[in-house]
């Protein structure tokens, strides 16, 4: 029987799969995604190079052409221009084919390169290595030779599992569930959602709703109990004098001892809104259904509605939305606030009149006799920036 030059028990070949598959997990969500895609930290060239040549041999993408396709899901994410949305080419697919939807983004639209590809690597590798046509066999091939020199028969297998690695578990998973299925930490303009627990398998890429709340965030985790490993290989990595974190998310907390809307409070609402808005969400919007509404009766409810807000509505929905609104009068008390307090939150950079509207706002709902809009206005007032987190300006307020 022929065999490889490495023998292992049945666990070995199960670890050594494993291991190959998370590098390669590791250099999407580091170089491809953090690093190219979103610009959210440097890479020392040794750093980059590794990546870019195990992604080669392990995936065939060439970098402009994964950099641009993701680019462009953000650009037009939940429309019909988004180019792997589940909602429009269906959760199955993207399960099944997410790497073929993938490809067509491209190879149907030629011209999405030129507009969303620029800035990746265009040295003499790419061009005449990484970045050609036949890179996309070349690599793999030679990939899967070396599983079969090393390992035997049974190489073929631990290669086949590579190679479905990235398509199932990064074009199907992330692309898919994790704008299907899942929670939320922030109210954003899509349906992204984050999955859990896949962070040895996707490498922190499952924080896909907190990665579509701060996309240029080096870092996924945004709550204290979440897990993103590829920040800590970051860390590692920026140790080591590997890596250079350019930007990470904003983190908001609270301070209990502020009694007044002040200039900490401005800058924590401006620079964490998503945050903000879905905690509003929570502890007034919600609470007022469910005290407005029976639950039994689900007819024109505009619950989903008015926890995604900002969400695009077709007409039907937006008929729904008001008849909704109409029916109660302090269903459409809160919802007034919620987009008062979205537009105060939004204004960049923060100004003395911002800080105006907000403490305005905190007035209003504090005297607006609806229990949890007076309540949430006390939250509204211990917001502060968690110390050493970066805050939309650090500009002096303007007039």
């Amino acid at each position: 029987m022929l065999t490889g030059y490495i023998t292992l028990p049945w666990w070995g070949y199960v670890l050594v799969t494993l291991g190959m598959t998370h590098i390669t997990i590791v250099s999407v969500t580091i170089f491809l995604h953090r690093h190219q895609a979103h610009r959210a930290l440097d890479l020392h060239p040794a750093a980059a190079h590794f990546f870019r040549f195990w992604l080669f041999v392990t995936t065939g993408m060439a970098t402009k052409t994964w950099v641009a396709v993701h680019r462009k899901h953000h650009a037009f994410v939940e429309t019909p221009d988004d180019p792997h949305s589940p909602h429009n080419v269906g959760i199955r697919k993207l399960l099944s084919s997410g790497a073929e939807v993938y490809g067509e983004a491209y190879t149907r639209h030629p011209e999405v390169l030129a507009t969303y590809g620029h800035g990746t690597p265009n040295d003499w590798l790419e061009r005449h290595l990484y970045g050609r046509t036949y890179s996309s066999w070349l690599g793999v091939v030679l990939l899967g030779i070396v599983y079969v020199l090393a390992f035997g028969p049974i190489g073929l297998t631990m290669w086949a599992i590579h190679m479905m690695w990235i398509p199932f578990f990064a074009a199907g998973v992330i692309n898919g569930l994790g704008h299907w299925w899942g929670y939320r930490n922030h109210d954003c303009p899509d349906a992204s959602t984050n999955l859990i627990p896949w962070g040895i398998l996707i490498g922190g890429e499952e924080l896909h709703n907190n990665h579509h709340a701060f996309a240029s965030s080096a870092r996924f985790s945004t709550q204290p109990w979440e897990f993103d490993i590829g920040w800590w290989y970051i860390r590692a990595l920026r140790a080591l004098g590997l890596a250079r974190v350019k930007k990470i998310a904003p983190r908001l907390c609270r301070d209990p001892r502020k009694s007044l809307i002040d200039e900490d409070t401005v800058r924590a609402v401006a620079s964490c809104r998503l945050q903000v808005l879905s905690d509003y969400t929570k502890h007034a919007l919600q609470r007022v259904y469910r005290e407005q509404c029976k639950p039994e009766d689900p007819t024109n409810r505009p619950r989903r509605f008015l926890t995604r807000s900002q969400s695009p509505m077709d007409t039907a929905i937006q008929q729904r939305l008001a008849q909704g609104l109409r029916d109660s009068a302090i269903l459409a008390m809160v919802h007034h606030f919620q987009t008062r307090l979205q537009t105060i939150a939004q204004q960049t950079p923060v100004s003395l009149e911002q800080q105006r509207q907000l403490h305005e706002w905190h007035q209003q709902a504090k005297t607006s006799g609806v229990a949890a809009l007076e309540q949430f206005s006390e939250i509204l007032l211990s917001y502060s920036l968690q110390p050493g987190t970066p805050p939309v300006t650090r500009r002096p307020l303007t007039s």
